[in-house]
């Protein structure tokens, strides 16, 4: 690719290449966009992750042409274009080498066919199966359409000896330093995605796409490669440190929210509460004991019989609603209720969103695309929940085309990873199938902010994508088992979730499986005595230390109780120690001043950089 020529624009420089044109656009002094196309022009869509495409027009910078290359600067950040080769590389004030791409250059472009799914349900074709990840509902007998044409891209760089590279969310391999590694980016119950990188050089990246992403530092090459976008569109962000990429960050994908101060103290949950005197009398309990407890939580099936996400309780196990959130708030204790994206047959909320025709092509997940749809579901929430005083919400299940859950074998890397993304590609267009949970939070969080500005919203949420922490989520890492090796690797993952940008991550602290099933590969603990099990109350315990400090300190799982008194009792090693760390955590909280995003308040915008 050869630089032909270039034109300088009031935001920024458009380089004509003999292989398509470039755009490059300060944002900041520090903070640069970078698009790249075949077509004749740039697209026009509005980011679902970038809250603006923020190219300022009085951000200072300059340009200067040399013999071999094209060169922008501002204050802090210098970008090099060589002309032969349109390859980039990006330097500091004082001119030390932040990144390259490949001498031959960085950037491809690859036209990929798009197609899109004609569901025919007049036959009554929706096949509907219930496992240990709740409801799936898919449709067989379609026809693919050709839709568009599109871009594979595929982002190459030359990163530099001793650089250590973090981010691109929470997976379960436990892997911190991602050189030399390889990590697929697309949604399931233990992958949470961000399509960001942060580097120990001073800088991090992010790649506004919403498709599948891949990510290599291998025998394969370094890149970030994206499956289906109209262009490439990425940013890159000076630090050099890490608070300020992070603020960088934020300030193009938004502020995070400062959560609820009882959303920081401890949340008693399990699989699961099934009345509301249950409910009630754990809270007592924690009382009478003189345990701290902010929250407790309602998880699944709490509706009526089949009627699966129905967000409404079941009246006969939850026959006054408005008189049980009384109660617990007299007991000055929360509730966090779970629902679900995809609705079972029955119910008046998949009615409703049928007849709306927000529902995808497996007649049962409502489209959060659709501001509409996003509008009705928050509207049945709030009749069915909010509206009785509920606190927060628990958005379980939000990568609901997940289809790997099933079998004694755990499936390899890349068939995973096929197998998920095929699945969710039948019911979205491919070029956002990583955005559904940041869409589904979006109606979440304006929907209860349109109607109260006196609760501040809380959604746990499984699955993440850039720009979702401006929707006051918190992501948890998924259905993980309990095992000493889990532990250790959920270190990592949320460190590097939490350098993406995205402050709130949390886990099931004891792990959500306890048993070990051998039917089932994902079904792993190691105790299948559970809490009676020593082994596991020493594990259960470890674990709960280190939640003690996470930005969600919360108790889940299945298999085996929660409860504190459930590990013994006063004077007991295990009990103690909990109620130790319960204290220490309480106290902590109550002595803990809110900054109110400090890393976003690092920024300047007026064009100094931070």
């Amino acid at each position: 690719m050869e630089l032909v020529q270039y034109q300088i624009e009031s935001n920024g420089v458009k380089l004509d290449t003999s292989d398509g044109i470039i755009h490059i656009a300060f944002c900041a002094a520090g903070i640069v966009r970078i698009r790249y196309t075949l077509d004749s022009e740039f697209g026009s869509k509005r980011s679902l992750v970038v809250v603006e495409h923020q190219e300022r027009k009085d951000v200072p910078w300059t340009v200067t042409e040399r013999s071999g290359d094209l060169e922008l600067t501002t204050d802090v950040l210098t970008i090099r274009v060589d002309k032969s080769t349109c390859a980039f590389s990006y330097w500091d004030a004082s001119g030390g080498l932040l990144a390259k791409e490949p001498s031959r250059g960085g950037k491809t472009l690859e036209l990929t066919d798009v197609y899109r799914t004609i569901f025919d349900v007049s036959k009554d074709s929706v096949e509907n199966n219930l496992g240990a990840d709740g409801l799936r509902a898919r449709v067989e007998g379609l026809n693919r359409i050709f839709d568009r044409r599109a871009y594979h891209t595929k982002l190459e760089f030359e990163w530099q000896p001793g650089e250590a590279l973090y981010g691109l969310g929470s997976h379960e391999e436990g892997m911190l330093n991602l050189r030399g590694k390889h990590q697929y980016l697309y949604q399931q119950n233990m992958k949470a995605v961000v399509p960001v990188l942060l580097s120990t050089r001073g800088y991090g990246i992010l790649v506004d796409s919403c498709s599948n992403l891949s990510f290599h530092d291998d025998s394969f090459g370094s890149y970030i490669w994206t499956d289906v976008d109209d262009e490439m569109d990425f940013y890159f962000i000076y630090g050099p440190e890490f608070d300020r990429i992070v603020a960088g960050i934020r300030f193009l994908t938004g502020e995070a929210p400062m959560l609820p101060k009882w959303a920081y103290g401890y949340v008693q949950s399990k699989e699961k509460y099934v009345s509301q005197e249950e409910l009630i009398a754990i809270v007592q309990e924690y009382r009478e004991r003189k345990l701290p407890l902010d929250c407790i939580v309602l998880d699944w099936q709490s509706w009526e019989g089949e009627l699966w996400g129905q967000k409404t309780l079941d009246s006969r196990r939850f026959p006054d609603p408005s008189g049980m959130m009384r109660k617990l708030h007299e007991l000055n204790a929360k509730l966090m209720v779970s629902i679900w994206p995809t609705m079972g047959k029955g119910g008046d909320n998949h009615r409703e969103m049928s007849e709306s025709g927000f529902l995808l092509g497996n007649q049962a997940t409502y489209d959060p695309f659709k501001e509409e749809a996003r509008r009705l579901y928050w509207k049945q929430a709030d009749d069915g929940l909010f509206s009785h005083g509920i606190d927060a919400w628990w958005c379980d299940c939000t990568e609901p085309f997940e289809a790997d859950w099933k079998g004694a074998v755990k499936p390899e890397p890349e068939l995973r990873m096929l197998t998920n993304t095929a699945e969710s590609k039948l019911y979205l267009d491919p070029e956002y199938i990583n955005a559904y949970s940041l869409l589904h939070s979006k109606g979440i969080y304006e929907g209860q902010r349109s109607v109260t500005a006196s609760k501040r919203v809380v959604n746990l949420t499984r699955s993440a994508f850039a720009g979702q922490h401006r929707y006051g989520t918190i992501t948890w890492s998924g259905d993980i088992s309990a095992n000493w090796e889990t532990l250790r690797k959920q270190i990592a993952d949320g460190l590097n979730f939490c350098m993406t940008g995205s402050p709130y991550w949390t886990l099931d602290i004891g792990a959500f499986f306890v048993h070990n099933k051998p039917d089932l590969w994902f079904w792993n603990g190691d105790f299948n005595e559970g809490v009676a099990d020593l082994g596991y109350r020493e594990l259960y315990v470890r674990w709960f230390q280190w939640g003690a400090f996470l930005p969600m300190f919360r108790s889940h799982g299945t298999d085996t109780p929660r409860e504190v008194w459930r590990f013994g009792e006063p004077g007991e090693p295990f009990y103690d120690t909990l109620v130790k760390y319960l204290k220490l955590q309480a106290d902590a909280l109550h002595l803990f001043t809110c900054g109110g995003g400090r890393a976003s308040k690092l920024y300047d915008v007026s064009g100094a950089g931070f």
